[in-house]
């Protein structure tokens, strides 16, 4: 299994905003797939610092975020300066999608984009 696009994966560790058990399977299972991610511990701590690796991530073409609510997601990145294109950005919803949705959202990414629950 190879998804083309790159992947941000949003571990949320700073709030209990996404169940341990989602969180845990989806990453179990991009850690057993062998493909490139990028895990960051939380993007509401990494928006509140402005980290500038948000940047990084924001101009990755094709990017696929792994974490909660779009609107949320896009106003994080916003926030910190790095907003997140339009059309171009996947953002995968652990809150309201269970872990088997999200896998195979990861792993069949559509082609143009698109959003799970906003």
């Amino acid at each position: 299994m190879k998804s083309p696009s790159p992947i941000l994966y949003c571990h949320c560790a700073y709030a209990n905003a996404v169940s341990a058990e989602v969180k845990h399977e989806v990453l179990r299972h991009l850690v057993e797939s062998g493909m490139p991610f990028n895990a960051v511990a939380d993007l509401c701590q990494l928006s509140a610092a402005k980290d500038p690796a948000l940047e990084q991530f924001a101009a990755q073409p094709g990017l696929q975020v792994v974490a909660c609510y779009p609107r949320a997601v896009r106003g994080l990145f916003a926030a910190a300066g790095a907003p997140l294109p339009d059309g171009d950005t996947t953002i995968l919803n652990m809150r309201e999608d269970n872990a088997q949705a999200i896998i195979e959202r990861v792993f069949n990414p559509t082609p143009t984009g698109g959003e799970a629950n906003p």
